[in-house]
Formats: C-alpha cells, structure tokens, sequence
C-alpha cells in the first residue's frame, strides 16, 4: 500500500515538473524611454504583467538605454536560453536583426519596427489611423483653429504621426492650421519634459489651443504645460487622460500591451509565428481614449465626428495616408 502511494506520489511529482518544465522562458526589453515613462514602454509592462497575473508565468525585464547597450542585454537574455524576448521600440530593430541570427532557436518580437529573420516576428502599429481621429477631435475642440504638435526624435515613425493628425483636422476643417516641432534627433529626444514644455509654450504663444505629445517622457512636460496654460492636450500609446483631467482632450491609444500579452500567450500556447503583424484601428491596435477623465471635455459632436471617422476608416472608406510609405504628407 505505501508503495502504491509511493508511485502515484512520484508520478505527481514527475507530471508537476513536466508542467514547469513546459513553461515558456520571457522576457522583454524596455527601450531609452524605460518601463515607467507613463507611455509606450509602460504600456508593454502592463501587457506582460496582464499575462503573468493570468498565467502564473513569470518573465525577465531588462531596459536599453542605447542601440548598444540593447544588443548586449538581447544577447545576454538569448544566452540563458530563453524562449521568446520582446524587444519594445523600433531603436532596437539593427539589434534584433543580429542577435536573432546568432540565436536562431530564440525567438523575437519586435514591437513598432521591422527586422528580418525566421525567428523574428515584428509587430507594427497604423499609428496614422488612431492619429487621425484625434486630429478630428482638436479641429471641433480649437476655438483658434490652431493646433500643436510636439513629437520626440525626428524620425518617420514620429511623422507618421504628424501627418495622421494633419490628415484628420484638416479633413475636418480645412481653415485648421497645424504647428509641428520636435524635440530632437537622438534618443535623448524622449527624455527631455523641460523641451517638451517650452516647445508647447512657443506654440501657445502663436496662438495654438490643443497640442497633441508624441514625444515619450518629453511629452511630459508637453501635458504639463497645457495644464499651466489652460490649454487642451491629446496624449499617446497610454490612456494618459488620467494625467490631467480637465485639460487632456483624449489619447491617442497604441494598444502595445495587447501585442505583448498576444505574443506571450501565442508562445505559452504553441501558437507562435514569425512574420510582421500590422495593427490599426480595424485590428484593435490603435484607437482614441474616451473615459471619466476627459468626458467632461468631450462634446457630443466630438464624439460623433470622431467615431463616424474610426467607422469609415475601419469600412475603407476613408484612406489614411502612412507618410512613411509615400514619403512625404498630403496635407
């Protein structure tokens, strides 16, 4: 009888160690912006700890502060065998294409960029979709019918944006004029709210009353100094509406932390694929905040303007132009 008990002790035993042993081995890598900056890698972090609170599985976290430092700590993860690595933001794509090739039975996720490899799937965002609707939303919310734009690094991924939201406010009302800057040329460019806030100011001070921040942890100090202002802000990747009631319009939502959690559960299931995923407003990978925060701030013709513009977008109806890929803006 102790022997039966035995066995079926020891077989218990044997099936609980297969189970861990089954379990994928995570982890994910923060770009120059870090997990906290209240934006596009914080909205990665919360995808990841989505996954972990539903699966029990837990992960590796790692932040890049450059392109070199990224494609050692990609490295240094693939070296302790792990499954899948996340890689968030385009700055790491040169490092992903490299190590992927060193390690070809790691598999990589890059988040907003492309990178070639049998192991390597990128996950690309239609960041000109969600841009638009929130360039419909500043044209009915301008009382001066000049709006902002304060963007971080000065890249196509950055224009893209600019563009999307031209495209939306002007199609909205042609008399709206856009005011566009950017904050830098190097990854320092997302770190600098003292330049996001007096970037936002010269536009206030030539008459701009809703700016939109694509700029990281510099759009910071963008949102800050509408709030000063009394001006109205648009934020972005994350629902940032809760930063400043009142004087937040909406945000333009990049639902990075739904490709991590797809990602990490695709590898969790078996289901993993490499290739390049494209994410808008039609796949659920772009969209516009509406909550508590700015209800208040948000009129009922706002909110008919701007969904009759996601619905038309979604059917094909209206064509957003991705000036990364014509090479330059329409508006």
């Amino acid at each position: 009888m102790k022997f039966k008990h035995l066995c079926i002790l020891v077989s218990a035993l044997c099936a609980s160690a297969a189970a861990a042993a089954a379990e994928p081995k995570l982890a994910i890598v923060y770009d120059a912006g870090g997990k906290f900056d209240k934006s596009f890698n914080q909205s990665a972090a919360e995808g990841a700890a989505r996954f972990k609170k539903e699966t029990n599985i837990g992960y590796f976290e790692a932040q890049a502060s450059s392109d070199t430092q990224s494609e050692q700590v990609l490295r240094g993860l693939a070296r302790k065998h792990m499954d899948l690595i996340a890689a968030v933001g385009f700055s790491q794509a040169k490092s992903v294409a490299k190590v992927s090739k060193e390690f070809p039975k790691t598999r990589f996720v890059l988040i907003d960029g492309e990178a070639p490899g049998a192991n390597v799937n990128s996950v690309v965002f239609k960041e000109e979709e969600g841009s638009y609707l929130v360039g419909v939303a500043a044209a009915i919310a301008s009382k001066s019918k000049k709006i902002g734009f304060v963007g971080g690094m000065d890249i196509p991924l950055i224009r893209a944006f600019s563009c999307g939201y031209a495209q939306g406010a002007k199609a909205t009302n042609k008399k709206v004029e856009v005011f566009s800057n950017m904050v830098g040329t190097t990854a320092a460019a997302w770190n600098d709210p003292a330049k996001g806030g007096e970037l936002a100011r010269a536009q206030f001070d030539r008459g701009v009353d809703v700016v939109f921040a694509v700029a990281g942890g510099s759009g910071m100090g963008t949102l800050q100094q509408a709030k000063e202002k009394g001006k109205l802000a648009i934020g972005v990747d994350s629902n940032q509406n809760y930063l400043h009631p009142g004087t937040m319009l909406t945000s333009m939502v990049k639902h990075v932390d739904n490709a991590i959690y797809d990602e990490f559960t695709k590898m969790k299931n078996g289901t993993w694929a490499a290739g390049t995923t494209h994410k808008g407003l039609k796949e659920g990978g772009v969209d516009w905040a509406l909550d508590q925060d700015n209800r208040k701030v948000v009129t009922p013709e706002i909110e008919k303007k701007v969904n009759e513009a996601k619905a038309a977008i979604v059917n094909g109806k209206i064509k957003v132009i991705d000036s990364r890929v014509t090479g330059s803006c329409p508006v």
